[in-house]
């Protein structure tokens, strides 16, 4: 069985408590024979001298451990998607849907994870394509959601929605969500999504503060190919926002296409508890 060697390690560098884990973390491999591979930024505040490029930690890592919470996780997703790395992600604050690990956790599963024994969760990925004038102008991957959105102080936008070129409808909303199951429990849930487990093949489109009280989120096959024009005339903005955290200006007009990836996320699973637990935790149910 091959061992791991290259283990990329991310870590929230304004959390001083992750830094110190961090610095653990990297002593804890090189006594096992590892290569702990940082970036620039990391390295810097660690104080650590063989810092590496994001393509070089890209291109050759074999297993990525996160400290922090779900945001870090899902950037450095984004950046691993296509290479089918598993990833470890250490919740360091309170229980997340993503970095389920404990820092209890963290030495068991890694040695799990070493042997070339990682128990993980594979995760559908969504590839999203921004048309403008008939010309592909930008293409991104979200584990969590895509999510179109007008300014603070803009009026409702319209948004004609198709799927598989089939007309849905034109959601007159503050905006639109388009989520996979692991982006369910994100912002969709607070606009009023579902909950969908993870492993569910399917993709949910989740209205923002819809102008018809009847329009609801709807749930579609996850080899559908959901389309979004721009078609109301604005005059303050309204952006396209990746995961959250990668954002592009709309124009009337503009179309995004959104279909299931090719990639997916590999997680790596908590031992200890299991998706049920999680929901319930986070979400406080069976508390008064």
């Amino acid at each position: 069985m091959h061992q791991t060697q290259n283990v990329a390690i991310f870590a929230k560098i304004h959390d001083r408590r992750c830094l110190g884990i961090a610095s653990d973390l990297i002593t804890w491999l090189e006594k096992r024979g590892c290569t702990p591979m940082v970036d620039e930024q990391l390295s810097s505040q660690l104080g650590y001298l063989k810092a590496l490029t994001m393509e070089e930690i890209r291109d050759q890592a074999e297993l990525v451990v996160v400290l922090g919470g779900d945001g870090t996780l899902i950037s450095v997703a984004r950046l691993f998607s296509g290479k089918e790395v598993p990833i470890l992600g250490v919740n360091l604050g309170s229980l997340g849907f993503l970095t389920e690990i404990t820092l209890e956790e963290l030495y068991p599963r890694l040695e799990k994870c070493l042997e070339g024994n990682p128990r993980v969760s594979e995760r559908m990925m969504l590839e999203v394509t921004l048309h403008r004038e008939g010309q592909e102008i930008e293409k991104g991957h979200v584990l969590n959601d895509m999510v179109i959105n007008k300014g603070a102080l803009a009026r409702i936008v319209d948004l004609e929605t198709k799927v598989n070129r089939h007309f849905l409808t034109t959601y007159k909303a503050d905006g639109l969500i388009v989520s996979t199951p692991t982006g369910s429990t994100g912002y969709s849930l607070s606009a009023g999504g579902p909950i969908i487990h993870p492993l569910v093949s399917c993709i949910a489109i989740t209205p923002i503060c819809p102008h018809t009280l009847t329009n609801r989120p709807i749930v579609v096959p996850d080899e559908s190919v959901i389309s979004i024009t721009v078609t109301s005339s604005f005059d303050e903005k309204v952006y396209l926002t990746l995961d959250g955290q990668v954002g592009f200006e709309l124009r009337e007009g503009d179309s995004v296409d959104v279909r299931k990836a090719l990639k997916t996320t590999s997680l790596v699973m908590s031992r200890s508890r299991d998706y049920f637990e999680i929901l319930r935790t986070k979400l406080k149910w069976g508390e008064r």
